[in-house]
């Protein structure tokens, strides 16, 4: 799936330098029994939203660069790290490895001068992390090629002392994704290929097995047509066997395992459409469940870019990522904030319409003056 997502690298005219090898490489374990799969995972309703939520908040997020404490004009790489896709793209990709694998890889590309020219974001399960007999990372290797250290930038979720790999939710958690799949796949094999009856032939009179047998065959010979008519004798009677929705489907189960992977992924539950039980949906909560969210459930992600970003900027200089875009609740509210911080003096008004994403072509205009004869 993931090759079909992000596809082969391009030809680079850069030519590759094949890391180092020594008797001492050790391949870290990533497949641990029992585990889940990104694909299988992402199967689940659930899970397919909670990463898409996170990718699409991450992918609004625009970048700035700093140095000495002063914004400074974005370099070429922060505008648009990759020839092949868009800055949102980029973005979004990073944080799909991240909440799928646990893991994200930039490929790094310099010019003759040594200045990172491009990055790629590498399918994050086809990139194997090599380490010498102390555990240390001394290379790479990506579908078969070793590449460098200092060719890749490594992302990573939580990370584990001991292991060079991070840990995603995914990873973490899969103890209860398998029992998700696991409530998924009974429900779709019980209303497919259940033995559970469709319905009951009953009857006041006492019946030999063989004329059970024989009441039930003419009843499903009586039910060979849509539009069919059965005709009962002998006393019998047919109850269907109706189920509920809440049984059929198994709502209240489902609703559970919405909740779980909410809080595995760290979403505010109205976002997954799960139920808030004891809360109402108010201006106020909502705001404050953005701010939750992004405090504590993006926080981690966006410091990890920022400092990969950083990385492979030129020393002294630092990337932001602006989160306000996340805030945005409505038009009024913003621009009221973008007002008091103007006359607060914290940033002028060219910033604020960069924050909106409003071109500096689209400022007003001081009207001309009028006339001596207008004015009169």
């Amino acid at each position: 799936m993931w090759s079909a997502l992000i596809g082969d690298p391009a030809p680079r005219t850069q030519s590759r330098a094949d890391a180092p090898t020594d008797p001492g490489t050790v391949i870290p374990s990533r497949s641990p029994r029992g585990s889940v799969g990104a694909s299988e995972a992402l199967g689940l309703i659930g899970v397919y939203r909670a990463v898409n939520i996170r990718a699409t908040a991450i992918r609004q997020l625009s970048a700035d660069v700093e140095r000495g404490g002063q914004q400074i004009d974005r370099p070429l790489i922060i505008r648009r790290p990759s020839q092949d896709c868009s800055f949102g793209a980029f973005l979004q990709m990073t944080s799909v490895s991240l909440n799928t694998a646990g893991n994200a890889f930039w490929r790094i590309y310099r010019d003759t001068a040594g200045t990172v020219s491009e990055l790629e974001v590498l399918n994050p399960h086809d990139v194997t992390i090599q380490t010498n007999s102390a555990g240390r990372v001394i290379g790479y290797a990506y579908r078969g090629r070793d590449i460098k250290k200092n060719e890749i930038q490594h992302l990573a979720g939580m990370r584990v002392p001991g292991s060079p790999y991070g840990l995603g939710p995914i990873q973490a958690a899969a103890a209860e994704l398998r029992g998700a799949l696991d409530l998924r796949d009974y429900a779709s094999e019980w209303l497919s290929n259940g033995d559970t009856p469709t319905g009951v032939l009953s009857s006041d009179q006492h019946l030999t097995p063989e004329a059970a047998a024989q009441h039930k065959t003419a009843w499903h010979d009586s039910q060979g047509g849509r539009r069919s008519v059965a005709v009962l004798g002998a006393g019998l009677k047919y109850q269907p066997v109706l189920l509920s929705p809440e049984d059929a489907q198994f709502i209240q189960n489902q609703n559970f395992t919405v909740s779980q992977i909410s809080r595995l992924f760290g979403i505010p539950a109205n976002l997954m459409a799960a139920p808030v039980e004891g809360q109402g949906l108010t201006y106020q909560n909502v705001r404050d469940s953005w701010v939750e969210f992004l405090r504590f459930g993006l926080a981690d992600e966006i410091t990890e870019i920022e400092d990969a970003f950083t990385a492979v900027l030129p020393r002294g200089q630092r990337a932001r990522l602006n989160a306000e875009s996340l805030l945005r609740l409505d038009t009024e509210s913003r621009y009221t904030v973008h007002s008091q911080a103007i006359q607060m003096g914290l940033y002028g008004a060219e910033y604020a319409r960069e924050i909106e994403g409003i071109p500096n072509t689209a400022a007003p205009k001081t009207p001309p003056a009028a006339a001596p004869e207008e004015a009169a």
